[in-house]
């Protein structure tokens, strides 16, 4: 299933690079009083909700979209056309949209509310901010196509997790080692993602919908 670990590996690059996760990660490090136990709580948070969603799948869609024969069931390529399709036009859409400087200071005033608060509640917003989100349902389709038992996917969707969550683990290591470097850092990252947050966003959805509609057609054919 080549075409399933292409598509793989992109979805893993995108939960890992997706702007609005990066800049709620970045956000809740940046304002909080005391960065390292905000960004510990908050990638906690979001470790643990994937972990969860990734065990849920092994146990209920486990190997439900692979194939004996070796290529595409018709239900997976068809799957794999309408959310290419869909990721598509989501993508023009973000990408022609002006940008709103009043959505950037919402994420602000969200993030500075919750890195105020009690520990659990920075650990729900890491577990509903910090996840990654739409990709998320495209990677368990993908480990499902390989035809793994549940101790591989649930390893497999482990990596996809940590690596998903890797921009944060590596801003909480900085902060560890080099608190003062790791401060001015991060605030250069806050400032070039304000600019640049749809662009990117655009260009990831893109990318990984592009594989989901080769893959799709590929099937169907």
């Amino acid at each position: 299933m080549a075409g399933a670990d292409t598509e793989l590996a992109l979805v893993t690059l995108g939960a890992m690079l997706s702007p609005t996760t990066v800049s709620f990660s970045v956000l809740a490090l940046v304002l909080a009083a005391r960065p390292l136990r905000s960004g510990i709580l908050f990638y906690l948070g979001a470790l643990t909700t994937t972990l969860f969603i990734g065990i849920l799948g092994a146990l209920v869609l486990g190997d439900a979209a692979a194939s004996r024969s070796g290529g595409t069931k018709t239900w997976v390529a068809i799957v794999d056309v309408a959310l290419g399709a869909f990721m598509l036009s989501y993508a023009v859409k973000l990408m022609r949209r002006p940008r709103d400087p009043a959505r950037a200071e919402r994420m602000v005033e969200k993030m500075r509310a919750v890195v105020v608060s009690s520990p659990a509640a920075i650990f729900f917003a890491g577990a509903t901010l910090a996840n990654a989100g739409a990709f998320i349902p495209i990677a368990l389709k993908d480990l499902s196509q390989e035809n793994l038992t549940t101790a591989e996917f649930l390893a497999s969707w482990a990596v996809f997790a940590v690596l998903a969550l890797l921009p944060l683990a590596a801003a909480l290591i900085l902060l560890l080692v080099a608190p003062d470097r790791a401060g001015r850092t991060l605030d250069l990252a806050r400032g070039w993602l304000e600019g640049h947050l749809q662009v990117i966003a655009g260009v990831l959805v893109i990318v990984v919908a592009a594989a989901l509609l080769r893959n799709g057609i590929a099937g169907l054919l």
